[in-house]
């Protein structure tokens, strides 16, 4: 399989799927985990193949692989997280016609409209973006409670930040009086 990020639509065969097999090297990890806030991208792979949907319209399907470290949202320690999905992109020569009036996007977020080129590599970037835990949070690490008043005032806390907290009060102190 040979290792190209970039394929023109015009030389790609209708009658066979084109083979593809994405293997970053350390520069490209290193630009890929600046480019996406990451302390490190470990290990990358995007292997798949592009097929013709028809005979205007390409589909391609993957699997990606990737072991990202990311710092964690509490205490910013490396987390370390292993990502193994299916990817797929339907790339349609035109798009539907909306009609007149609002225009919506389409319902499925596989379908790109068709360019020039179709580049796994930038397909590759793209599903890792949105496959990365948001708030990546090593195991055992909690916030705790951080309470601050000025001096000589009693601190507000959650609890006390409830609006009903102060009626449940009174309706108890209400019940020990009858």
């Amino acid at each position: 399989m040979p290792n190209v990020t970039s394929f023109a639509v015009a030389d790609l065969p209708q009658n066979r799927p084109t083979n593809f097999n994405l293997r970053p090297n350390e520069n490209q990890l290193v630009e890929i985990a600046s480019e996406l806030g990451l302390s490190a991208v470990r290990k990358l792979s995007f292997v798949g193949q592009i097929s013709a949907q028809g005979r205007h319209n390409w589909l391609l399907t993957s699997r990606l692989g990737a072991t990202v470290v990311q710092p964690c949202v509490i205490s910013l320690e490396p987390v370390t997280t292993r990502i193994d999905t299916d990817v797929s992109r339907v790339f349609l020569a035109t798009l539907p016609d909306p009609g007149l009036g609002e225009v919506e996007m389409h319902e499925d977020e596989n379908i790109e409209l068709l360019g020039p080129t179709i580049d796994p590599f930038v397909v590759m970037v793209e599903a890792l973006t949105l496959f990365l835990p948001q708030y990546p949070r090593k195991d055992g690490a909690n916030l705790g409670v951080s309470v601050f008043t000025e001096p000589g005032h009693a601190p507000m806390t959650d609890q006390d930040a409830r609006p009903f907290a102060g009626l449940a009060g009174l309706g108890k102190a209400l019940k020990d009086d009858t």
